[in-house]
């Protein structure tokens, strides 16, 4: 029987579970039905379930304590889904970590979590070297695709490594119980100050929002959802827990097919598809929306940038079966707080400078629009929107100072908002909020969330200059599709900081160029004018 909402348009607490345990619902209900389809390989419900339990198993048996969670370095494997699966299931929080972001990152990550025990697939495995250098602290290593780690052992005594031969029988796992304000995964975003921020969100709040997604597109055990955000990203949760809630079946595409999703969608028959507008928009221009194209979508979901309303157009045309949405949510309050369909009547009419409206709040999701001094303004006037609700994060890990900087209480009302730093506006007349753009340097580029403050932070300590500045450059229908970088110094080798800037971010922070200047303009206030910097790059100087 299908849990009514509250009339606050919350799940009560005996309808919401842990992360994991909609799976284990559909291993009971639908074994045989195929799970994921990822890196050449098909599993089962029931296939997964024991390659899950048996990684479970192995994490209790070698429990050395710390923190309760679990590092994933994998992507797009078996491994990656059977390890955070497993380390749900043994009553840890998972924290993915992509192979492809510079180890050094990483082992920050692992660091500032304090994780004792690592996941790790074979491309995870070619940067074991660099990940394992300098940390303090004993890891357990999890290798299931490696026969034998005792070369490994001898090379690094002071962890300890697990193979395939070493991992426990799934008959050896122990249900455990798991608090439901426990940590379910952490995700680490771009930090304004340099450090990236990680964001703890609990077994209650991803429940709450499974559930109300999957209510609102009816998701069954015969659905076929596509997996393109990597797993660092939250979007990923929906596409492969929502899934797993349903017994539904995680398509994953290879790398080639994330260049080219339309092959994907027709090939794979994709029933639910999520996606940054930035891969719709590489779609209509490589003539991948043809009418008609995509009969078996059902349900298109945008979000993570700006959707422009002729890419709706586009697509409702290439999808005639699908209902279109564009969905807008901050990690911090899991992963959607709002949504907006899209009807071909009504919202050209709806939209403002042909972008798309970022919808309604979600049940249980409460906003509030407020001004400088975090006083709520009128409807229809622009201000900062604030966020509250049962799927709001528990805060920053080990930063409480950064916690309480976005988390605040508003005079006459009784609940801690999140400050999502977005400028927004709900006209008097429409219940949709309009999306404006930020309050500080916050952009996104293909979904990924970035604090050029990170970027010209690791440009500081690379050049020892203070006369850097990072702008969003080219700019599109959604917001930018790259960065440019800025240094005051003539003599600045920008090809030598471009490539020590590839060994602490990520690819999508690189600036695409770095320009060196003579001086670097200011306003008024004697800061860096970054009006003129952009100014300059439009001019083509």
């Amino acid at each position: 029987m299908v849990a009514h909402l509250e009339s606050s348009g919350e799940w009560p607490d005996e309808a919401l579970r842990p992360l994991y345990q909609g799976f284990m619902e559909s291993v009971r209900r639908f074994g045989h039905r195929i799970a994921i389809e990822v890196d050449g390989a098909r599993l089962s419900y029931q296939e997964l379930w024991e390659y899950s339990a048996t990684i479970a198993a192995t994490l209790q048996l070698h429990w050395q304590g710390g923190a309760p969670l679990t590092a994933v370095y994998a992507s797009r494997t078996p491994v990656a889904y059977a390890g955070i699966l497993g380390a749900l299931l043994r009553g840890h929080g998972y924290v993915p970590l992509n192979p492809r972001f510079p180890s050094a990152r990483n082992q920050g990550f692992i660091q500032r979590t304090g994780a004792r025990e690592l996941i790790m697939d074979r491309e995870g495995e070619q940067a074991l070297g660099e990940l394992l250098e300098g940390l303090s602290h004993r890891l357990t290593v999890v290798l299931p695709n490696r026969e034998t780690v005792a070369d490994l052992q001898r090379r690094w005594p002071q962890h300890l490594f697990l193979g395939a031969r070493e991992l426990h029988s799934a008959g050896g796992f122990k249900p455990c119980t798991v608090d439901l304000n426990g940590i379910a995964y952490v995700l680490f975003t771009s930090g304004s100050t340099g450090t990236p921020k990680g964001v703890q969100i609990a077994h209650r709040s991803v429940s709450h929002l499974l559930k109300t997604m999957v209510r609102r597109y009816a998701i069954t055990e015969h659905d076929r959802i596509s997996q393109f955000a990597d797993l660092t990203f939250d979007p990923s949760v929906f596409d492969v827990f929502a899934a797993w809630e349903c017994g539904a079946t995680v398509c994953c595409p290879s790398a080639g097919s994330l260049i080219n999703p339309g092959t994907f969608l027709s090939n794979q028959a994709i029933t639910i598809f999520q996606s940054v507008p930035s891969n719709g928009s590489l779609m209509k221009r490589l003539g991948a929306l043809k009418p008609g194209q995509y009969s078996n979508l059902r349900v298109t979901l945008f979000g993570g940038e700006a959707l422009p309303a002729e890419l709706c157009h586009a697509f409702q045309a290439a999808a005639p079966n699908s209902i279109i949405e564009n969905l807008y949510g901050p990690t911090e309050v899991t992963i959607n707080s709002t949504a907006y369909r899209w009807n071909e009547e009504k919202s050209p009419l709806e939209c403002e400078n042909g972008i798309v409206p970022i919808g309604a709040l979600l049940p249980g999701v409460r906003g509030v629009v407020v001004d400088a001094e975090l006083n709520e303004v009128e409807d229809g006037q622009k201000g900062e929107l604030l966020l509250a609700g049962p799927q709001r994060t528990l805060g920053y890990l080990n930063d409480p100072e950064r916690t309480l900087s976005v988390m605040v209480m508003l005079h006459g009302k009784s609940e801690i908002y999140y400050r999502t730093g977005d400028i927004v506006r709900k006209p008097s007349s429409s219940e949709y909020y309009f999306f404006y753009g930020r309050i500080d340097s916050q952009l996104k580029i293909f979904g990924m969330r970035i604090e050029l403050g990170e970027i010209e932070a690791a440009l500081r300590e690379i050049t020892g200059s203070t006369d850097v500045a990072a702008v969003g450059w080219p700019l599109t229908d959604g917001g930018v599709s790259g960065i440019v970088a800025f240094i005051g110094s003539r003599q600045a080798d920008t090809e030598d900081i471009r490539r020590a800037l590839g060994s602490r971010l990520p690819r999508q922070m690189i600036p695409r160029e770095i320009r060196a200047v003579e001086k670097m303009p200011l306003n008024v206030n004697g800061k860096i004018d970054r009006l003129a910097l952009r100014n300059i790059l439009e001019a083509g100087k």
